[in-house]
Order: structure tokens, then C-alpha cells, then sequence
């Protein structure tokens, strides 16, 4: 009897040792996927809570600076950025015998940082709490650890971050129409919304030197004599939509013009009710291509997190940059010359976005994403955009990043909503963005 209570005791204390060698071993596994996730979420929460497109630029890049500095540590071939972006500084660095999981620390940063930058908190904390929930169950203590050490990055990331103006432009005057000059812009249909984020320029820039380093070539001299290119480029607006309203409903036109829209806020009125219909931004189209392309090559989540995070800052300077010089050329836009001078009725296949037109914001963001896109994955990468998929549009095909960024400009001059050397210029300046970022990235 003493011998067989002797073997069941030993038992019962081999099999207690056991499972809790078991229950402490076990790590918590992040995965591309999870990150991908994340980043989808805070999508989902900023078309609701509708960003501006620099506005959301900002949103991306931050909680990417955040994981990629902390995946750098243990990782070769991630090059820390703290000698590289503007008055960034060394995180605080991991104790490497604590037992922090540094992937771990990656994903709750991003999800952390990302709270701090959306309005709908409740949205996200619901999401990141499921999450949260999970991790403890699988290895408390682990998440714990690295827990801890996440709230010490996320600390130095939000002091840099609360640095950078932004409250600032907060309480900056709103932009002042020129009515008085025929060449400036004005508010335009439906809605006649104030021109946003007039001071954006005042952004604290992530690698370029100034928001005017790469100040594009001034558009075409105002005027509206008929043999001026300025008014033969508003024509050309014009003539375009005519041709491709003629065609019917279903043109590729107008197929390229609804897929690239990406218009937040676009006001939508039905007999006396008003309403929004909610998108992507360029930049979240941009960074869903980046997502299509570290899914297709099914990067580790190092690689993902590479990809995402200098995707986010190529399109927060072109941001930077495009908004430079819309605020400082002013331009009209072409809606509203039209109507006042060669068709009152005329209304754009696109709703005309509230800010002065040059340069094209989609060609600048789109021509800075597409050269580290390209830098990172190389030219002729072919692949299926499905970013539209959620607001009913089908998925276009495109032979590289730089035959969708050419396809993006043109789109706006598709939707009626610029001229043609808004679309061009602001390809080149993108593009010139793009090459001085990939550089400074050593890509």
C-alpha cells in the first residue's frame, strides 16, 4: 500500500513538473499573416473614422517605424533608421536575457502606437484585447515580459512622433480663398468643403531635408485665351470626359477612374438628406499593394514589416511634398472653370476632392510608392490588385508597380479632376521623392 501511494505520488509530481516545463516553453507565434491583420483593422477603423489622405499617411507609417526598429535588433539584414530619419533616436534596447519575444513586441507596438493616431479607440482596443487575451493563455509570462518592453519602445515612439507638428497645425488658421483671383481655387460641388490640411507642408518630414526639396516645375501660365496651353489642358478635361460619357457606363475609362477614386469622403445627396460613402485613401491603396506583393512572395515577417515600413514613408513625404506645392500654386481646379466658362452643367465622372489642384496627389504618392516598391521587389513584378475588391470594384492586373502608378495619374485625368501637367509633373516629383527615399534607405 505505502509503495503503491509512493509510485502515484511520484506520478502525479512527474506529470505537475511536466506540464508546467510544458506551459512555460510554449511561445507565443507571430506570424505575416497576424501583421497583415493588424494592418487591415486599422484600415477598416480609418475609413470609418475618415482620415484625410495625409492625415492617414501619418496613421501607417509610425506604428511600421515602430515594429521595424524592433525586429532591426535581431535582424541583419533591417538597418536601423535611427541615423536616418529626421531627429529619430535609438530605442531603448531589448535585455537580451529576459526572454522577450521580439515579434511579439513588433505587433503589440503597431497595434499600440496605431490606438494613439485613430479616433475610434473602442474599435481597435475590442480587436486588440481578443488578441491580448489569446497570447496569456498561451505563455503569461512571455507576454508579459514583452509586454513591458513594447510599452518602453512605444514610450520613445510617441515622443518622437508628438514632435513632429502635427498637434500644431491642429490650431493653424484654415486656408483663406482668393476670390478675387480667377487663377486661385475654390471650394467645389457638392459639399464646398474648406481646403485641408493647408499646413501640412509644416509636417516634420521623415527623410527628405524640407517639404520644397523636390518642388516640381510651376504649371502652365493661367489664362483663358483659346490658344494657351493652360487653357487647351482645361479643354483636354473636358473633351476626355465627353468622349469616354459617350461610350456608356462600362469603359475601361471609367473602370480606371472608379478603381483608383479613392476618395475618403465623397458626399452623396439624396433629395434633402446628405450623406458619405467611405473609401481608402491613396496612400491605403498603396499600402494594400505592398500587402499583395509580401503575400505573393510570401515574405517572412521581417520581410513584411520591410516592405510596409518604407512603403509608409515614401508615401508620408510625397504627402509632405504634394501638399508644398498645392498650397503654394493654388490652382483652380478644373470643375469649377468648366462651369463658369464652357459647360454649367458639367460634372466630373469623379467627385472633385477639397484641395487646390497641382500637382495630382495620386501621381506624387503614387510615383514616390512605386519606385521603393520596385526597389524592393524589382521591375516587371506583375500582380493582381484586389484593393477594391471590398467596395465593389474588380481586381485590374498590371505588368509592375510603375505601369500602376502610370495608371493611377492617368485615372485623374479619367475622373475630370486634373490637368494633364499635374498628372505628369506630379508623377516626376513622386518619383524624385521615391529615388532620394530608396537611396537614404540603401535599397
Amino acid at each position: 500500500m505505502k509503495y503503491s501511494l509512493k509510485i502515484l505520488i511520484t506520478v502525479s509530481l512527474t506529470l505537475f513538473l511536466c506540464s508546467c516545463k510544458t506551459k512555460s516553453n510554449k511561445q507565443i507565434i507571430i506570424t505575416p499573416e497576424q501583421y497583415h491583420a493588424s494592418v487591415n483593422k486599422i484600415i477598416d477603423i480609418m475609413i470609418h473614422d475618415i482620415f484625410s489622405p495625409p492625415v492617414a499617411s501619418r496613421v501607417f507609417v509610425y506604428p511600421n517605424i515602430a515594429a521595424y526598429e524592433i525586429l532591426a535588433q535581431d535582424n541583419p539584414k533591417l538597418l536601423t533608421l535611427d541615423k536616418k530619419l529626421n531627429q529619430f533616436t535609438t530605442i531603448p534596447k531589448v535585455n537580451t536575457t529576459e526572454g522577450v519575444n521580439l515579434k511579439l513586441a513588433a505587433l503589440i507596438a503597431h497595434l499600440e502606437i496605431s490606438k494613439k493616431l485613430i479616433f475610434s479607440e473602442d474599435k481597435l482596443d475590442h480587436y486588440k484585447d481578443s488578441l491580448y487575451t489569446e497570447w496569456k493563455k498561451i505563455n503569461k509570462e512571455e507576454f508579459t515580459i514583452t509586454k513591458n518592453y513594447s510599452d518602453k519602445v512605444i514610450g520613445h515612439i510617441t515622443e518622437w512622433m508628438n514632435n513632429d507638428n502635427y498637434k500644431e497645425t491642429r490650431t493653424m488658421p484654415k486656408f483663406t480663398v482668393d476670390m478675387e483671383d480667377p487663377s486661385r481655387w475654390q471650394p467645389t460641388p457638392p459639399s464646398y468643403m474648406d481646403g485641408i490640411e493647408p499646413h501640412w507642408n509644416k509636417i516634420r518630414p521623415f527623410l527628405l531635408d524640407s517639404a520644397s526639396q523636390f518642388k516640381p516645375i510651376p504649371p502652365p501660365e493661367f489664362s483663358l485665351k483659346k490658344d494657351s496651353k493652360f487653357y487647351q489642358e482645361l479643354l483636354e478635361v473636358y473633351n476626355v470626359s465627353q468622349e469616354i460619357t459617350k461610350k456608356g457606363d462600362n469603359t475601361e475609362e471609367i473602370e480606371i477612374a472608379q478603381f483608383w477614386d479613392c476618395n475618403p469622403f465623397v458626399s452623396v445627396t439624396r433629395g434633402h438628406f446628405m450623406f458619405a460613402t467611405k473609401k481608402i485613401s491613396p496612400g491605403a491603396h498603396w499600402i494594400l499593394i505592398s500587402q499583395i506583393a509580401s503575400k505573393k512572395t510570401k515574405s517572412s515577417l521581417e520581410e513584411t514589416v520591410n516592405t510596409y515600413t518604407k512603403t509608409s514613408i515614401a508615401i508620408a513625404d510625397a504627402f509632405i511634398s504634394c501638399w508644398d506645392e498645392k498650397y503654394r500654386s493654388n490652382l483652380i481646379r478644373p470643375e469649377t472653370l468648366i462651369n463658369q466658362h464652357i459647360d454649367p452643367d458639367w460634372l466630373p465622372i469623379l467627385q472633385t476632392p477639397p484641395f487646390p489642384e497641382y500637382v495630382s496627389g495620386h501621381s506624387v504618392v503614387s510615383g514616390s510608392a512605386s519606385v521603393v516598391l520596385t526597389k524592393l521587389f524589382g521591375d516587371n513584378f506583375a500582380f493582381n490588385d484586389t484593393s477594391e475588391i471590398p467596395y465593389g470594384l474588380p481586381p485590374r492586373n498590371f505588368k509592375s508597380f510603375y505601369d500602376a502608378s502610370a495608371e493611377a495619374a492617368l485615372s485623374r485625368l479619367y475622373g475630370g479632376i486634373h490637368y494633364r501637367a499635374a498628372i505628369d509633373n506630379g508623377l516626376d516629383q513622386g518619383k524624385s521623392v521615391g529615388h532620394f527615399i530608396a537611396n537614404k534607405l540603401g535599397l
